[in-house]
């Protein structure tokens, strides 16, 4: 079973992020990543036949980034119009500078987009860490999200260095929790 991560990244953080899901994904016996970076030539086959679509981007202005923007306009044509992504699942992560950074906006566009697909919409199953005095920046979900994993790259720090482990374990905690769904889920998936 594969599991297509489509994403943008403008200054490698969310490249780096999506690489963390793909880790996750292939924890999972029998499942493969397959990165799709929006900047190449878009497998729009292999998309179809994926078991589950994991979208990211890093979040510009408060919202995600013209290059996955315009591909979620360009799979109108190959996907949208006869539904060919129904019943396939979805799920999301997402990077800023900022701690907030206005991200579940970005999230929240990408389940719409996922929504007027039919495809099912996967969060993440953690509570929010990083959230009591006995907590700490270095827990899962430190940025406190169900809808998908976030990130914080700080501005003046290089993908060689941000996000922090603790986000791309959580990044890797979503492509792992995306990949147990669609094994649970496979026969439902393509009917």
């Amino acid at each position: 079973m594969h599991i297509c991560i489509v994403y943008d990244s403008g200054y490698g953080h969310t490249a780096k992020q999506a690489h963390a899901v793909a880790e996750g994904v292939n924890r999972v016996a029998g499942c493969e990543a397959q990165l799709v970076a929006v900047t190449g030539t878009i497998p729009w086959e292999s998309l179809e036949s994926s078991a589950a679509i994991i979208f990211g981007s890093p979040t510009y202005n408060g919202s995600m980034s013209a290059k996955l923007k315009q591909f979620f306009e360009d799979a109108n044509k190959p996907a949208w119009a006869e539904l060919k992504w129904r019943n396939k699942i979805a799920a999301g992560f997402t990077n800023s500078g900022a701690h907030s950074g206005d991200k579940l906006n970005t999230l929240m566009s990408m389940a719409l987009f996922a929504a007027q697909h039919a495809m099912v919409w996967v969060g993440l199953d953690l509570k929010p860490g990083n959230a009591s005095s006995k907590a700490g920046a270095q827990d899962l979900n430190r940025l406190g999200s169900w809808l998908g994993a976030m990130a914080q790259s700080n501005m003046d720090a290089g993908a060689d260095v941000a996000p922090p482990d603790s986000d791309l374990r959580t990044a890797a905690h979503l492509g792992q929790r995306v990949a147990e769904i669609s094994r649970r889920l496979e026969p439902v998936a393509h009917s």
